[in-house]
């Protein structure tokens, strides 16, 4: 007997079994297709406002670890699966995930058809829904959610407060937090960088007073609108510091420089894309978060050049200044979940702020 359902804006409903916290929630419901990573997606902060729905068929296999999560605490509103694993097998687990979802009070369902549910967001676009129990009525559950219908900044709540330091002893790189992963921090320490990570709305004469070697534009949640003060802070430096922006970066790069961006219809949550780079002509796996895209047509009145495409459409996955130390790619370098093969790109930027360093 089903105790639980999903609930879209169109008035189709999915009934499944509920696990995790009890509470009726909303949000954006999008595709995850990743075989493995489950655990990333949960802790990761782009996921905000999402429930997400996991396509892979058996997810919790192999468990919950202290090691993987990308944030401290979980944004994601929601988890949707076809089948929940209960006895996860992998001598890392340290938790299940029916566990994990239950103390971070996240509402979640399993034994919902993932593949109708996939083909109906393919079809139709992205919308909103809700978790709710079974026996909330139709008219009712599509009340809830017009009533929830202003979303906060989630940059501004998953934003850090104050800036903190991260010591090392190589390059001094600045962060801009949009609602960064751990993974972007691992990639850096990794390389002995002394970074300094400083709120989204921080002021641009106090960055410069930290006399940074680069930095860099996190990933994060939400849309441009969100945003448009790091647009102004980034039109500040552009001519004086080597920058690298990924995901919600690499839009307000590409708009600092003059390009439009444009919200997709269904969006893009993929782990192991291939995307093409365009002089090399090499294909590398990536993983993408992709809720609003860089509209090709205005780049051409710009000073920037597309360096990498995805694979499968041809759209935008890189971008550089044509005569800037300036870059900025749509998926995640730190790649996590998913292949590392495009962390190479932590090492060239570190490049460009030795060439400008030393200059």
């Amino acid at each position: 007997m089903h105790n639980a359902k999903l609930v879209l804006e169109d008035g189709t409903e999915f009934y499944g079994n509920a696990f995790g916290s009890e509470m009726i929630q909303t949000g954006e419901v999008v595709i995850q297709t990743g075989m493995t990573g489950y655990q990333e997606v949960l802790s990761d902060p782009a996921h905000a406002n999402h429930i997400v729905v996991m396509s892979y068929p058996l997810i919790g296999n192999y468990g919950l670890n202290h090691d993987d999560f990308e944030s401290i605490d979980p944004a994601v509103k929601g988890l949707i699966v076809r089948e929940k694993c209960n006895h996860p097998s992998n001598f890392r687990s340290t938790e299940s995930l029916e566990s994990y979802t239950k103390v971070n009070q996240i509402p979640a369902i399993e034994g919902i058809d993932t593949r109708k549910l996939t083909r109906h967001i393919r079809q139709h676009g992205s919308m909103k829904g809700i978790i709710a129990p079974s026996t909330m009525e139709l008219n009712e559950a599509i009340s809830y959610m017009s009533d929830t219908n202003e979303e906060p900044s989630y940059v501004r709540s998953l934003s850090t407060v104050k800036p903190y330091v991260v010591p090392g002893r190589g390059k001094r790189i600045v962060l801009i937090d949009l609602g960064l992963k751990h993974g972007i921090l691992r990639s850096l320490t990794k390389r002995h960088c002394h970074v300094t990570v400083v709120p989204y709305n921080y002021a641009a004469e106090d960055i410069a007073r930290l006399h940074a070697d680069g930095m860099i534009i996190s990933n994060g949640p939400g849309l441009m609108k969100d945003i448009r003060s790091v647009v102004q802070m980034i039109q500040s430096f552009m001519n004086r510091t080597p920058l690298f922006g990924i995901g919600l970066g690499h839009l307000a790069i590409a708009q600092a420089c003059g390009a439009k961006v444009e919200k997709l219809s269904t969006g893009r949550y993929v782990t192991g894309l291939p995307v093409t780079d365009v002089e090399k002509k090499t294909t590398h796996f990536t993983s993408m978060h992709q809720t609003e895209a860089v509209i090709e047509s205005s780049i051409e009145s710009t000073p920037l050049e597309i360096t990498e495409r995805v694979s499968e459409d041809g759209s935008i996955a890189g971008l550089r200044h044509q005569s800037l130390p300036i870059c900025s790619v749509q998926y995640n370098p730190e790649s996590a979940p998913g292949p590392e093969e495009s962390s190479y790109l932590f090492d060239a930027f570190l490049t460009s702020c030795t060439k400008i360093h030393t200059s």
